[in-house]
């Protein structure tokens, strides 16, 4: 399982890319990708949404289920990824460049709880026993 270290990731396994300019790029994990299988169907928050931490803000279709993503931080949603709605399957090509939305985060201390990889390792392998 490819985890990369460059990023923070959630509980409920959403990757969290922390930008230059201060703002953050969301997407699944590949573990969350690979659990659900191959994508058929995005929905993306709307621009503009203020998001709390933890609140559902876009959903995630396969053709075993449909999940729930949760924001992994509080903030404005200041882009989605619009291509990924008509090709979902880009999430299962590489999870890790098929970001869903952008954000400028409200709590910067909200980043900092979030797991590192190894901490997100630990987890994914604790729920694979």
């Amino acid at each position: 399982m490819s985890v990369p270290t460059n990023l923070k990731y959630s509980k409920s396994h959403e990757w969290v890319k922390s930008e230059s300019d201060g703002t953050v790029t969301i997407g699944i994990t590949y573990h969350a990708q690979e659990l659900l299988g191959d994508m058929v169907f995005i929905e993306l928050p709307e621009v503009g949404r203020i998001l709390k931490q933890k609140e559902e803000c876009a959903v995630a279709e396969s053709v075993k289920a449909a999940a729930d993503v949760y924001s992994p931080l509080s903030g404005e949603v200041i882009a989605v990824n619009s291509p990924l709605v008509d090709e979902p399957g880009k999430i299962n090509e590489d999870a890790y460049s098929a970001w869903l939305f952008k954000m400028k985060p409200s709590n910067a201390t909200e980043l900092d709880a979030l797991l590192d990889a190894a901490a997100y390792t630990e987890l994914v392998e604790s729920e694979d026993h």
